[in-house]
């Protein structure tokens, strides 16, 4: 009887820890991995991957398998080092697909063009979150990008660097999934906007679509 109790108490511990588990607000990393179920398909070209894919769930399970953080080029495209120099280009996908290693904004280039590219009625399209700055190894972070797309009258946001496969939606507002969003990451959302392209660099507050 002891043993049960005992195993009931730490049973009811573990689900309180994991409903109150929060990211690490200080790195855009990758936290739990949400691998996929079945061995991803590997294809010889970025190319042939494109006419292959299907869905953005297809997309969403590649970069699940694949997707590596890159720690020093997050460094490198901070707002610190972008204001002595330019940082390194963002990669294209054809390049990024050879080499799935990278931040935030160069998995979502691969995602909102791959997406154009197979399925241009999602309407894909880039969401900047500017998040109030952390400073990292002497490096200002603030900006943070995702993917995201509409289906069903609904919207979705996936490639997040932060959560390499997942999908986030359906939602009715892009606003909605902001508020979530600065509730997993423990961090305020001070501006948002839904770009076209990463090469934009606008600063609006952050409302409903």
């Amino acid at each position: 009887m002891r043993v049960q109790a005992t195993l009931a108490v730490a049973f009811a511990l573990s689900i309180c820890a994991f409903l109150t588990h929060a990211a690490d607000p200080n790195s855009d990393a990758p936290e739990d991995r949400e691998r996929p179920a079945g061995r991803v398909r590997d294809f010889p070209s970025y190319a042939q991957a494109v006419q292959a894919w299907r869905s953005p769930e297809d997309v969403n399970a590649w970069i699940g398998a694949k997707f590596e953080y890159d720690s020093e080029r997050s460094m490198l495209l901070s707002e610190t080092q972008r204001a002595r120099k330019a940082g390194p280009p963002i990669y294209p996908p054809a390049e990024f697909f050879a080499t799935p290693k990278g931040i935030c904004v160069d998995l979502s280039r691969f995602s909102v063009e791959t997406l154009r590219a197979m399925a241009p009625d999602l309407k894909a399209r880039y969401l900047m979150i500017e998040f109030n700055p952390v400073n990292l190894r002497g490096n200002t972070l603030r900006r943070h990008w995702v993917a995201a797309f509409e289906r069903g009258g609904k919207r979705y946001f996936f490639a997040d660097s932060k959560r390499p496969g997942h999908i986030a939606g359906p939602y009715e507002t892009t606003q909605a999934y902001l508020d979530d969003y600065a509730k997993y990451r423990g961090r305020e959302i001070v501006a948002a906007r839904e770009l076209e392209s990463f090469t934009r660099r606008n600063r609006t507050p952050a409302a409903s679509k």
